[in-house]
């Protein structure tokens, strides 16, 4: 059994061993916190690789995607919709979620300063509420966009198979990387 409660504090001739058993009480108590460090440092750890993902992926991936489908997607269902109630329900529909675009975008430009030191391994202040902001208003334009629009433009898109296609090849012509040289 371990000992790590100080022994009384005598006066007298036994005081030097107490002040001896004092001190071990706090050595101990800063040991035991230098014990919990390990389990400590696998969640910064986390946290570093996450801000330096996240950086990584929303510049290339989110911000990608949504410029392709304003680019896109958005111009050849407003383009296939038939006029009068569709058109303008498409509008409606394509003007909201380019608006949630722009408020996401505007949320990780909030953040997206913070996250630079946190991917380095540096203390930052993070604007929590931005982060929550951005996730829950995500979240909710993909369920929309996923359960209103994108039904929508394939059935807008799949009455004429050439408008389908011809989304489809612009789509493939961006992402097919350039070869060099000649045949």
């Amino acid at each position: 059994m371990t000992r790590t409660d100080p022994l009384p504090a005598p006066t007298g001739a036994a005081a030097p061993i107490a002040n001896f058993s004092q001190c071990h009480v706090g050595i101990i108590g800063h040991l035991d916190a230098l014990g919990e460090l390990p389990a400590l440092l696998v969640p910064a750890q986390r946290a570093h690789a996450l801000a330096a993902d996240m950086l990584k992926f929303f510049d290339a991936v989110i911000l990608e995607h949504h410029a392709e489908e304003e680019r896109e997607l958005f111009p050849a269902v407003l383009q296939s919709a038939a006029a009068g109630a569709e058109l303008t329900h498409v509008q409606t529909m394509v003007e909201r979620l380019t608006t949630e675009h722009r408020q996401i975008e505007a949320w990780w430009s909030r953040i997206k300063p913070q996250l630079k030191p946190i991917a380095k391994g540096h203390d930052t202040a993070l604007d929590t509420v931005a982060v929550e902001q951005l996730v829950k208003e995500y979240h909710a334009h993909a369920a929309f966009e996923e359960a209103e629009f994108l039904p929508l433009a394939q059935d807008i898109l799949g009455r004429n198979k050439n408008h389908m296609a011809a989304l489809g090849m612009s789509l493939h012509m961006r992402h097919v990387k350039p070869t060099v040289g000649y045949i």
